[in-house]
């Protein structure tokens, strides 16, 4: 972990790194995680910053959700694995396409990078649907969350600084970055989304086992401090249920190579009681801690 407030991954790969292929991706703007462009670029369109992870008080941790599909979407594979078996074909909507007529039986995820993305009314936009399909039918489908988290402040002096980073270069004297965590929208946006997309999908009937959500375990652990870390678990799937997969970043590597992607946790509980927590969990404040501070800004007894 860095010692400074610092950019830890650029374009898949440390930021230091000046190797001729990932300095092709700075040129193109390319992602290596989803072969298309990179989605961190600044408000007018002009700068493609290409961040992945950052450091953090807790560690490294991934900021742009693409960062996880390393290893051509293999989290999404392992969902499959969970919820359907590991007999069934797992195939991207352009595989699926192409190899149709090979497979009367498969797996087909459908998300913003395979096929589209689905969405519901005016606001509901679900990140990835795996669908198992079979002679031709869908017969079920699984949904998938995948968030990592935003931040805030500016890091574009830490950026430049890498951007024209030389082999003659001495990273530790580079300007900090001076990004933040958006910690507060786990609670203001992150868990109320998990909520509501989990109750749509428990009230389909071709949905039997719910919703799975995948993050990094940094962001996790913010969500256990709203709900607690011992919600119970189950064991079985159901359309009610939320499986969890948490990951990080694995050890430092040699430039020209990126870091792994190291499964931490998978846990599985029912949407009810993930729900209440939230409404009632137990770090929530008590009527009389908000009576006290009511009165402390009032300065009345």
């Amino acid at each position: 972990m860095s010692r400074k407030r610092d950019l830890i991954e650029m374009f898949g790969y440390s930021p230091d790194d000046l190797t001729q292929s990932v300095r092709a991706l700075w040129s193109m703007g390319g992602c290596p995680f989803t072969n298309k462009g990179c989605i961190k670029i600044n408000h007018d369109q002009t700068i493609t910053y290409g961040t992945c992870s950052v450091t953090s008080p807790y560690g490294d941790i991934i900021i742009c959700p693409n960062r996880l599909y390393v290893n051509a979407y293999d989290v999404l594979a392992k969902v499959s694995q969970d919820a359907f078996g590991d007999d069934l074909p797992f195939l991207m909507y352009d595989q699926f396409i192409e190899k149709r007529a090979l497979h009367s039986e498969c797996i087909v995820a459908l998300g913003k990078n395979s096929g589209r993305e689905i969405q519901v009314g005016r606001s509901l936009s679900m990140d990835w649907v795996l669908a198992h399909i079979s002679e031709a039918k869908l017969v079920g489908y699984v949904g998938i969350e995948v968030q990592s988290i935003d931040i805030t402040g500016n890091y574009r002096d830490a950026w430049h600084a890498y951007k024209n980073f030389t082999k003659n270069s001495d990273r530790d004297t580079l300007p900090s970055s001076q990004h933040g965590l958006n910690w507060a929208n786990v609670h203001k946006r992150l868990i109320p989304q998990i909520i509501r997309k989990s109750v749509v999908y428990s009230r389909s009937r071709l949905v039997k086992k719910g919703l799975y959500f995948i993050l990094p375990d940094i962001v996790y652990q913010k969500f256990e401090e709203v709900v607690g870390s011992d919600i119970p678990l189950v064991d079985d799937l159901s359309h009610d249920t939320i499986t969890v997969y948490t990951y990080e970043l694995g050890g430092s590597v040699p430039h020209g190579s990126q870091r792994s992607l190291v499964q931490v946790r998978k846990l599985r509980f029912n949407l009810d009681e993930f729900s209440n927590r939230f409404i009632s969990g137990p770090n929530l404040p008590s009527g009389e801690d908000l009576d006290q501070v009511v009165k402390r800004v009032l300065g009345v007894g």
